[in-house]
């Protein structure tokens, strides 16, 4: 993934207003972020936990998601984006408001994913489950390709009005 400006990734949220887009943390410190490991930008708020944040390209442009993590402990699931199996607490249910009147009117799509939001990494074998996963035939570019287009499907969820 190129690296991505400050300004570029609040622009790019479609489905919060601008001024959701302003106020929200950003993941630390972009210039020492390693881009190259990355096929999208993931962070949880450190001081909301309960919102999440992806930004990815898609297409031309660049597209950014609120999400909401539902409270609880979820037992051993799997990623709906990178299909990483997690144990009990690694895995959370996150809701994206959907865009546009429907989500204004409170409509939401919502998915499993890594509680970390650090998929790309788990793909690349850069961090590891706390369980076993089983091994795939798949090669690492394989598997992120897979895994932005299950990323884009939830998109297409989400943006559709």
């Amino acid at each position: 993934m190129e690296p991505l400006a400050e300004n570029t990734i609040r622009a790019s949220f479609a489905n919060c207003s601008k001024g959701e887009a302003k106020r929200l943390a950003l993941p630390g410190k972009l210039t020492e972020i390693d881009w190259t490991e990355l096929d999208f930008l993931g962070w949880r708020d450190p001081k909301a936990t309960g919102n999440g944040y992806v930004v990815f390209p898609r297409g031309s442009e660049v597209v950014g998601l609120a999400l909401a993590a539902t409270p609880g402990r979820i037992k051993q699931s799997m990623c709906a984006f990178c299909l990483t199996t997690h144990g009990t607490g690694d895995v959370a249910l996150f809701a994206a408001r959907r865009a546009g009147a429907a989500g204004k009117l409170g409509n939401t799509v919502g998915t499993y994913l890594c509680a970390d939001l650090a998929c790309s990494l788990y793909v690349r074998g850069r961090r590891k489950p706390a369980v076993p996963n089983p091994k795939e035939s798949l090669s690492t570019e394989e598997r992120a390709e897979r895994m932005l287009a299950n990323l884009n499907r939830f998109a297409d969820e989400v943006l559709a009005e």
